[in-house]
Formats: C-alpha cells, sequence, structure tokens
C-alpha cells in the first residue's frame, strides 16, 4: 500500500514561475507592476517603508520618560516560597533552581503577594515591607545582599 501513498488534495501546489510567458500569467513585468523602485532589480524595501505615507513612528503621540539606568528586577511572591522546607535558606541560587527566577545576574526583590507559613532564611536584594513582616512573623529572617552590578553604558576599564 506504500506505493499508493499521494499527498492530500490542495496540499501541494505548483511554484510561481516568474517571467516565462504571457500564458502563465506572471508574464511581462513578473507581478511587479509598471515602474518605479520596485519595478527596479535588486530592489528591497524595508518592513517599515510606507511609501509617501506619515510613518507610524511619526503619527503616534510621544510621551513618558524611558530611565535609561533602570535595573530590571525579577519578582518572587511569598506564595511561591511555600514550597520550600523550614529552616532552609532562600537565595537566588535555589530560586533558579526551581525555577522561579529566569538570571542570577538580574536582582531578585521579594513581594507580599500571599501568606507563609514556614520559617525561611531569605536573602535576596530588596523585600517590600509587608513580605518582610509575613516571613518575620513566620519565625524567619530577611537579609538584604547588596550584589555589585555594572550600569548600562559604563564603559569597560
Amino acid at each position: 500500500m506504500l506505493d499508493r501513498l499521494t499527498p492530500n488534495p490542495g496540499s501541494r501546489k505548483p511554484r510561481h514561475r516568474k517571467g516565462r510567458g504571457m500564458g502563465s500569467g506572471h508574464g511581462r513585468t513578473c507581478g511587479r507592476g509598471q515602474k518605479g523602485a520596485g519595478a527596479r532589480s535588486g530592489s528591497k524595501r524595508r518592513t517599515w517603508h510606507e511609501g509617501g505615507q506619515m510613518p507610524l513612528s511619526r503619527r503616534l503621540p510621544k510621551f513618558g520618560f524611558t530611565n535609561i539606568f533602570r535595573t530590571p528586577r525579577q519578582v518572587v511572591n511569598l506564595r511561591d516560597l511555600q514550597r520550600f522546607e523550614a529552616g532552609s535558606t532562600v537565595d537566588a541560587a535555589s530560586l533558579r533552581e526551581c525555577g522561579l527566577v529566569a538570571r542570577l545576574d538580574q536582582p531578585v526583590k521579594l513581594l507580599a503577594q500571599g501568606d507563609i507559613s514556614v520559617a525561611l532564611s531569605v536573602r535576596v536584594d530588596a523585600v517590600s515591607e509587608g513580605a518582610r513582616k509575613k516571613i518575620e512573623g513566620a519565625g524567619g529572617s530577611v537579609e538584604i545582599i547588596a550584589t555589585p552590578r555594572r550600569k548600562p553604558g559604563a564603559a569597560e576599564r
């Protein structure tokens, strides 16, 4: 029966052969239109090219401010720490093993969403006040570690 296998009807179409005569439907100008840059050989349009139309980047309103020195923080909530055993130390490396943070070179901030019932020793870069109170209320401790990080754009010396 393997000799009678055929592709599903309509799944395979013949490729367009441009410039192969008028009968092919893609002769003469080969789908490039009449004149202009698009009709010439070697012409490529950039993705953002909009012809003579006012570009999207100029049509949209400009507002706000982007701080180029902002350090992105990886957020972990208290409800995520329930998986750790009582008395264990929670730091960036242990959070990475559990899949709660993606990178070790970015600071970790602990937020107070959820509750915690186990006493943990937490070592992270930043903690919200609510999270600190909940951890200490459960019998745990919080230690803020200041990790030196290179500022973006700082020249290598």
